[in-house]
């Protein structure tokens, strides 16, 4: 009996010590560290270090293992009060989804909000980049943005759509505005470049200083299945299935863009229309208006350009579309290829390509160290939205 009661008052004093060394564990993180803004109302954590690198901390008192998926996989270490701690390698600037690995399930982080990336509902860190404020708020005239349910006759369904108004769509009720459909990745949705992209912050402070014409942006849910298909299985990580987007093109083109047209004062022709998108999202622009030039006279694609490489023969890809340079050229008044330098130069290949082909309106522009993510798209957004609509 002495031997146990000499084992509890240890025990006890033990865990005494723990939770007075608690206290100084928090003191230890730089006080010029600060929590990130993705994360939930007071919550101090993730908390990001002056050199980039993040603390997490979790309560999980009952977990066996508690990992972060991240750039790589940390594995957490137990402490006091139930929680687990990690300081993860110094990361790269921008916006980062990450998982919490407890016991083998991957989950959001009940200290962030969550953003639908990855095929499904995620956690997510934004690593400030210095000196950098384009996609930042500002004390800037601000634009909208809108939700509309639209009733789709090709997928049989009602499908929520994000529009963005430029500031002086509420000035001037005479107006009209040319319009720019802009579409997101695979694992992603239509909320992706309002959430993840900052679209309105960027758009904003571009109009504001002058750079850009006011426009009207469309972001819709790219996965498109015709009325009576089955729904493909959502794969994580790879909902991009063909048939997944198999009924977008018919979609936008007899559902979304007649419904924009009649809704929102817009400029309704060729001219006035644009269409970008990033990863998959770019692809699927491609597919759509490069067979549609009588509908659309801008195009862009980040991480998601035109398919071509030096063997194809230019009369067969896209159905011929860059065959005839001359008539490329008079029709399309932008051609926007760009990605992240981390990504490799298959933007550069492909533009030149076809430039030695006679195609002359193409720009070319490549994210300086980012790679598939949404610091090269935000970047290349606002290095496309001033080229577009201008005489």
């Amino acid at each position: 009996m002495r031997i146990i009661g000499n084992f509890l008052r240890s025990l006890f004093f033990l865990n005494t010590l723990l939770l007075l060394i608690w206290p100084d564990l928090q003191a230890q993180i730089p006080p010029e560290s600060k929590p990130s803004i993705t994360n939930v109302s007071k919550s101090g954590y993730p908390r990001i270090m002056p050199d980039r690198s993040v603390i997490f901390r979790i309560k999980a008192p009952n977990a066996d293992t508690v990992k972060i998926q991240l750039d790589k996989r940390y594995n957490m270490v137990r402490d006091t009060g139930g929680y687990w701690f990690v300081k993860t390698d110094p990361q790269v600037p921008g916006f980062h989804y990450y998982s919490v690995i407890v016991g083998g399930l991957s989950a959001a982080d009940p200290a962030s909000y969550s953003f639908f990336g990855m095929s499904r509902m995620a956690s997510a860190i934004e690593i400030p980049e210095e000196g950098v404020d384009f996609y930042k708020p500002k004390d800037v005239p601000q634009g909208a943005i809108r939700t509309r349910w639209v009733f789709s006759t090709v997928t049989g369904e009602w499908r929520k759509i994000f529009i963005y108004t430029p500031p002086q769509y509420e000035q001037d009720l005479k107006q009209r505005y040319p319009v720019l459909y802009l579409q997101h990745g695979g694992g992603e949705d239509q909320r992706g470049w309002t959430y993840q992209g900052n679209l309105a912050y960027i758009m904003d402070n571009l109009i504001a200083e002058g750079k850009a014409v006011p426009m009207i942006i469309v972001m819709n849910d790219g996965y498109a299945v015709y009325a009576g298909d089955p729904v493909p299985e959502q794969v994580p990580n790879q909902r991009s299935v063909e048939a997944a987007f198999a009924g977008f093109k018919d979609m936008m083109l007899k559902d979304i863009i007649p419904f924009i047209d009649k809704t929102y004062r817009t400029l309704p022709d060729r001219e006035n229309r644009a269409m970008a998108g990033l990863s998959y999202g770019g692809r699927q622009t491609f597919d759509l208006t490069l067979p549609n030039l009588d509908k659309f006279a801008w195009l862009g694609g980040f991480s998601g350009g035109p398919r071509i490489s030096p063997t194809d023969n230019l009369k067969s890809v896209y159905s011929g579309v860059f065959a005839d340079a001359a008539q490329f050229n008079e029709k399309v008044k932008l051609l926007f290829i760009g990605n992240g330098t981390v990504e490799g130069n298959s933007p550069v290949e492909t533009a030149d390509i076809l430039r030695k082909s006679g195609i002359k309106n193409i720009v070319v522009y490549q994210s300086p160290g980012t790679a598939h993510e949404w610091l090269t798209w935000r970047r290349c957004l606002h290095e496309f939205a001033p080229l577009l609509f201008r005489k």
